[in-house]
This record gives C-alpha cells, sequence and structure tokens, in this order.
C-alpha cells in the first residue's frame, strides 16, 4: 500500500504537467453495461465467489463488505462495522414500526441490525444467490425472518413505499446511465416524510475506473463524482440533508481486511490459485492507497423530498452517545 500510495501521488502530480496526448494512451476505457442482465453477470462475477472466501477476511460480526466507522482510530474492525450500521440507522432516524426497503443487501447484516436494534419491517433486495442465502439463513438463525424479508429481484423492480430507503455499496453498480431511473424509483418508494440515504465510493470529479479493477475484480464498476451524486438527487427535486465524506474510514477499514486476508491467503491459494491470491492482495493494497491518496471517496448522502417538513432541527441526535458498541 506505501509503495502504491507513493505511485498514485506521483501519477497525479506529473499529469499535471504532461501532453495531452499521453492523456489518450493512459485512459480507461468505459464500464460494462449495467442493465439487468448484465447486472447478474457483474454481481456474480465478484459477489458469489463463495461465502467461505469472504468469511475469511471480513468481520466476524455481520459479514459488511463496505466501509466501516471507526469513532476511534484503535476501534477493531467488527467494532468500526457495527457503528456502521448504528450510524446509517441515526441517520435514517428510525423508530419502531417503520417500514425500511434496501437496494442491495450484501449478506444482510444492516437489515437484521435494523430489525433487532430498531424494531423496523425491512425488504431487502439482492440479485446475489450466495449472499441471500447466507443473509435468510442468519435471519432464520437470530428470529428476526418475521421482520426482515430477503428478495431475490434486481433493486429496479422494487414496488411499494417505505418510511426509508437505504443503499449500501450498491451505487457504484448501478451505471451512470441508470441514476435518473434510480432517482424515480427512490422517489416513489420514499412515504412524504420518507428518508433515503446512499452510501457509495465516489471521486472528487468525474473519472472512469481503473481499467484493470474493472477487468479482473469489479466489473461493470462506476463510483460517481460528489456532481454525479448531487445530479440524481435533483433529477427527483430532492432535497440534500447531509453529506458526509468516510474517505479515511475506508483506508482503515482495508488496512483491517488486508491484514486478515494476507493470514489466509494460503486457505484462499488452496480455494483458487495463486494467480487469484495476488489479484486480491493488489485490489485491497491499490484500494488503500486510493483512499490515502484522495483517488477513491466514501460518500454518505442523506435526502427527502423537496417539501418535507417533518426533519430535525439539527445533527445533534446523532452524536448522543457513541455509536461504537462496548464489548465487542
Amino acid at each position: 500500500p506505501d509503495l502504491m500510495e507513493a505511485m498514485y501521488r506521483a501519477v497525479h502530480a506529473a499529469r499535471q504537467k504532461w501532453p495531452k496526448w499521453l492523456d489518450a494512451l493512459w485512459r480507461n476505457h468505459n464500464p460494462r453495461p449495467t442493465g439487468i442482465s448484465e447486472a447478474r453477470e457483474n454481481i456474480h462475477h465478484h459477489y458469489d465467489l463463495g461465502n467461505e472466501f469472504y468469511q475469511l477476511w471480513l468481520d466476524s460480526a455481520e459479514m459488511q463488505y463496505t466501509c466501516a466507522y471507526y469513532e476511534q482510530a484503535d476501534k477493531t474492525l467488527e467494532q468500526a462495522q457495527l457503528a456502521k450500521l448504528e450510524h446509517v440507522c441515526r441517520k435514517l432516524r428510525l423508530k419502531p414500526g417503520m417500514t425500511v426497503v434496501e437496494a442491495g443487501c450484501g449478506w444482510g447484516g444492516l437489515a437484521r441490525y435494523m430489525a433487532r436494534n430498531y424494531g423496523v419491517t425491512v425488504h431487502a433486495y439482492n440479485i446475489s444467490r450466495e449472499q441471500l442465502a447466507y443473509a435468510r439463513a442468519e435471519a432464520e438463525r437470530q428470529g428476526l425472518d418475521n421482520l426482515v424479508t430477503y428478495v431475490e429481484d434486481d433493486y429496479r423492480n422494487i414496488e411499494g413505499q417505505y418510511d426509508a430507503f437505504v443503499s449500501i455499496g450498491m451505487l457504484e453498480h448501478v451505471g451512470k446511465d441508470n441514476y435518473p431511473a434510480l432517482s424515480e424509483l427512490i422517489k416513489h418508494s420514499l412515504k412524504p416524510d420518507g428518508i433515503a440515504l446512499l452510501h457509495s465510493i465516489g471521486r472528487n470529479r468525474p473519472m472512469l475506473m481503473n481499467a484493470w479493477i474493472e477487468k479482473r475484480i469489479f466489473p461493470g464498476a462506476y463510483p460517481p463524482s460528489i456532481g454525479e451524486f448531487m445530479e440524481l438527487c435533483e433529477h427527483s427535486d430532492f432535497s440534500v440533508l447531509d453529506v458526509e465524506n468516510l474517505r479515511l474510514h475506508y483506508a482503515q477499514t482495508l488496512s483491517h481486511w488486508m491484514d486478515n486476508f494476507t493470514a489466509n491467503q494460503d486457505k484462499v491459494t488452496e480455494m483458487y490459485d495463486e494467480h487469484f491470491t495476488r489479484a486480491w492482495r493488489l485490489y485491497l493494497a491499490g484500494s488503500i492507497a486510493a483512499f490515502r491518496a484522495g483517488s477513491l471517496q466514501l460518500f454518505q448522502v442523506v435526502f427527502t423530498h423537496g417539501d418535507n417538513n417533518q426533519l430535525p432541527r439539527s445533527r445533534q441526535d446523532l452524536y448522543t452517545f457513541p455509536a461504537t458498541p462496548e464489548g465487542i
């Protein structure tokens, strides 16, 4: 990671001065399509590698494959991931009896956390069968299957109206061309006083995904710039309530993941092969470097209907007591 961070910073400085023709050689290609059929193939490529693989290096609490929230730098990965879930719930102002829809639920940890700790009913959509199998088994084991429904379907087929709309780490896979349709979907899915939260890797300015990442790791991926993020909100006349950048939190999350991955790399090689292991080590190291160097950002954006007046007066309630659980 240190070497790659130095390279990223050097390249960024050099690009301010090099000739335009070099940009043509350096540019990345457009991401693969993200229509309904293509999205299934893209998700299968990355998320259906096997639950056993991800269990080797993700947190043991809720299998979160998104940025954690480190209130203090010395928190464990498990503590920080649970703190992230709590942070998201507070931003959505959840209360018992509310209904929530989640687009792209991963292994289902957020849905279970919301149901268990806030008493809400959740419909969580996902097209990864591996993840859904794990999510459903965990919900049943924890006695939460009466509150959480995991739906094997594309987010574009979400139906009904809810008190909250949430998506953690899915926007990167939506594709910019689909932002207007996503914006309209959220508008129709939210009740008049509903609140939405999108959590996504992003950029400070529009830029294509690294070609190697697009080919080997994340087909179809496109992290939006903050301006493109706001265009999604503007399309449906949403009021943006809060924007938080957790860039350095993601660098720390990835460092914990890489430590876990390195400790288990022999098992990974047995499951796949050495080329796979080397590719994923490079992906994790490069991602750490990209967040440290500022090439990537992590945005949490909260918004609501433009005419909704049922809003908190301040953010004070988000920080009344620590989000990080004790004793873990």
